[in-house]
């Protein structure tokens, strides 16, 4: 769009005030998260959205804000479950399997099940148990949300168990005994950890598909998805305000999903390959988003601002390193643990100094790396960000408060590292 909505946008967009000088100049600069803020929701109302409003076709939300300031935004109800199943309905690896009436049993942070107990609650006009029944925890007729914990590595045999019984029941209310997960890749790998530890394999019914969409998943921690799982294990991206815009196939490859939307990729520095993302997408009727700056960074298969050649979703640019080389991501350095070791598992880059730095890391086994290759992934990272680094295993990483983990910190004790936290 570089800046200039086609007349249909134009007309869609019209009346919100928060466009009016943008339109009179004929030129829209980059929306920022504090410009949507300011003066909200009054810099968005028109007398559709206010009617709108009344009748309950649009609501209030806030987004997830995991590791950056919320924003509240406002949007048709479902918005988000309406585009998950539109992509999945579409898909041409598991569309099957939204066809065939799969249910979803969907295992994520224990803030989107409360979320959803809450919204049930409210339907009611009680207030949300403690700690959810299963009925409590059915978004729709689909969708089934399992996790009652903060953290999934703490999870105890009996949660286990239990999440493995709704599982087992979802697939048994499928007339071929399929149903599809949707999950965090961390979650799932923590069950499947659990699952072998405890010997609970007999216990757990293959999916006949899997999504996993809630935050960035490691290169090792897919892999791991896929040596467990036949089934399509597919990645989308998107959020809480756009839907989703972009899906993998079942061996990686990344494909627009542009419905009403496109999307533009800056530098995040001059001459950098790390892009940010600009998207103007009129989806969500009642607050059109044009030229809006999603905060998410990528980088593609040539290193060129095309859209459609985005090869890795590579974190949040307010979360980006800086280094003598430029910009660092959470892909990036993911990407270079993965090169090293497939055994790591959940890690987090602690800066302990100004030119030093901490990997505290988990393994799948629960073991530490030998030497040789402990001694690897400290060079390794250290070429990366330019700081003088060290490995350290631990037995467990905790997750932050939003149920989701920090790849970035500043720590200065061992024992004391903070997590960024935020809501999921």
């Amino acid at each position: 769009m570089d800046g200039q909505p086609t007349p249909e946008v134009i007309e869609q967009i019209r009346d919100i005030p928060i466009y009016r000088e943008s339109l009179a100049k004929g030129y829209f600069p980059v929306l920022d998260k504090p410009e949507i803020a300011r003066g909200f929701p009054d810099n968005w109302m028109t007398p559709r959205l206010a009617a709108a409003l009344e009748s309950g076709d649009a609501e209030f939300v806030l987004s997830t804000g995991t590791h950056h300031a919320r924003m509240q935004i406002i949007r048709p109800p479902y918005f988000l479950l309406h585009s998950y199943y539109q992509l999945w309905r579409a898909h041409p690896d598991i569309g099957d399997t939204w066809e065939s009436g799969c249910r979803r049993v969907s295992l994520t942070t224990v803030l989107a099940t409360e979320h959803v107990a809450r919204v049930n609650a409210a339907r009611r006009g009680a207030d949300p148990e403690p700690v959810p029944a299963l009925d409590e925890r059915w978004l729709d007729e689909r969708t089934c949300y399992l996790n009652l914990r903060l953290d999934p590595a703490l999870w105890e045999r009996a949660e286990v168990v239990r999440m493995l019984k709704e599982i087992e029941d979802a697939r048994q209310a499928h007339p071929r005994g399929r149903y599809h997960l949707d999950c965090s890749g961390y979650h799932l790998a923590h069950l499947l950890r659990k699952v072998g530890e405890w010997g609970l394999w007999d216990d757990f019914p293959p999916p006949a598909s899997i999504i996993h969409a809630y935050e960035y998943t490691p290169a090792n921690v897919r892999r791991f998805l896929h040596q467990h799982f036949t089934c399509p294990v597919i990645d989308l991206f998107g959020s809480t305000e756009l839907g989703y815009l972009y899906f993998s196939d079942r061996r990686g490859t990344y494909w627009p999903h542009l419905d009403k939307m496109t999307v533009e990729l800056h530098p995040v520095a001059p001459d950098s390959t790390l892009y940010e993302l600009i998207v103007s997408s009129v989806r969500n009727p009642y607050m059109p988003l044009i030229r809006y700056r999603s905060g998410d960074c990528v980088r593609t298969l040539d290193g060129t601002p095309d859209p459609g050649k985005i090869s890795q979703f590579s974190g949040r640019q307010k979360e980006l390193l800086s280094t003598p080389d430029g910009p660092v991501a959470q892909g990036d350095l993911d990407r270079c643990i993965a090169e090293v070791s497939p055994h790591v598992f959940v890690y987090q880059l602690q800066l302990t100094g100004a030119a030093e730095a901490r990997l505290a890391y988990t393994t799948f086994q629960g073991t530490p790396l030998d030497p040789d290759r402990a001694a690897a992934l400290a060079e390794a990272i250290g070429a990366l960000t330019g700081r003088r680094c060290r490995t350290e295993h631990r037995g467990h990483l905790p997750v932050g408060k939003s149920g989701k983990y920090a790849w970035l910190t500043t720590a200065t004790d061992p024992d004391d590292a903070p997590s960024r936290t935020g809501e999921a």
